[in-house]
């Protein structure tokens, strides 16, 4: 509407927790987020269709009377989406989120390997936001029909470091979710099992949802909007006016924040890039030292092979001297 590139059509309600799901496409997000809130509301790998491809919100109502927002979200921090379209959903999601978000689920397959590049994600996304965002992110594993709850354990116990370090990054906070499941008892059990994690984070941060600078002005804009919606005593055309006056301060507001996303996104990208290099220029110095190890190594190995033969012929002629001095004597 107005000539706003983002969609007017989902208004987010009264949210007393806001839920985001970030995570590699395919990994489960989507069918998480069914999960949690009881219904086929988001489009799952499950389903033999398209995966997310936009950010999408669904709720639900907790049996406390609480409100619970779930936000599923595209593959955001990947190297297949370009920064304008991760900036345009980074965006989306906050608006979606104006309140801010009480918990960041970070969601990986129990049954694929963690590789660096997942922990780089998590890492892009602390960079990106800020160290804080870290003191609101859960670890969810999906294909909990697949490993049980021992199996994760031991999984974890023996992980490699890097996994190891990103468990102790979020202070051990780890869900499992079996997303296959159709015994109600478990879901409701997986369920409670991740709103009390939540609940913990959130009483952790003093009951106060991870907000920053873009979140603010997005709030900031809202709020206009529903001083607008609320205004009493304006005739029609002045509200009309008043509402064309906000569309295009919203618009501007979004672009320039959708700007402030790019470029934040670029310095992030640009800086992981560098540490990358960094980590392959020390690796590379690392095997360099290590071949050159292995040379000196094998070069000793045949100096001492050298001198064991040359010790072994001396032995042999001596041998044969001692014999042809004994035959002599004889």
């Amino acid at each position: 509407m107005g000539g706003s590139e983002y969609d007017d059509d989902w208004e987010l309600p009264s949210a007393d927790i806001t839920v985001v799901l970030c995570g590699k496409l395919g990994c489960g997000k989507s069918a998480t987020g069914n999960s949690i809130v009881g219904r086929e509301a988001f489009v799952s790998e499950y389903s033999h269709a398209s995966v997310t491809s936009t950010c999408q919100l669904a709720s639900t109502t907790l049996k406390d009377g609480r409100t619970l927002n779930v936000i599923d979200t595209p593959g955001l921090f990947e190297m297949t989406i370009t920064s304008e379209d991760a900036g345009k959903e980074i965006v989306k999601c906050m608006s979606m989120a104006k309140d801010g978000i009480h918990a960041v689920l970070m969601v990986f397959s129990a049954t694929s390997r963690f590789t660096r590049e997942d922990s780089s994600t998590i890492e892009t996304i602390k960079e990106f936001f800020g160290e804080k965002i870290v003191d609101h992110m859960i670890l969810v594993f999906t294909y909990g029909d697949l490993v049980g709850e021992n199996k994760l354990k031991s999984m974890l116990n023996n992980a490699p470091e890097y996994l190891q370090k990103t468990v102790e990054l979020c202070k051990n906070r780890v869900v499992l979710f079996d997303n296959m499941t159709k015994d109600r008892w478990l879901q409701e059990k997986q369920l409670e099992n991740l709103l009390d994690v939540v609940d913990s984070v959130n009483t952790n941060n003093g009951g106060k949802p991870f907000s920053d600078q873009m979140l603010a002005c997005i709030k900031e804009a809202h709020a206009r909007e529903q001083e607008v919606h609320d205004a009493i005593g304006y005739t029609e055309e002045q509200i009309s006016e008043l509402k064309k006056e906000i569309q295009r301060t919203r618009d501007e507001q979004l672009a320039n924040i959708t700007n402030m996303v790019e470029e934040k996104l670029n310095i992030t990208v640009d800086k992981l890039q560098q540490q990358l290099m960094e980590e392959q220029n020390a690796r590379l110095e690392a095997e360099r030292l290590a071949a050159e190890a292995r040379l000196r190594s094998d070069e000793e190995i045949r100096k001492l092979k050298k001198r064991l033969e040359k010790a072994q012929q001396e032995n042999e002629e001596f041998r044969k001297m001692a014999s042809q001095h004994k035959c002599s004597i004889l």
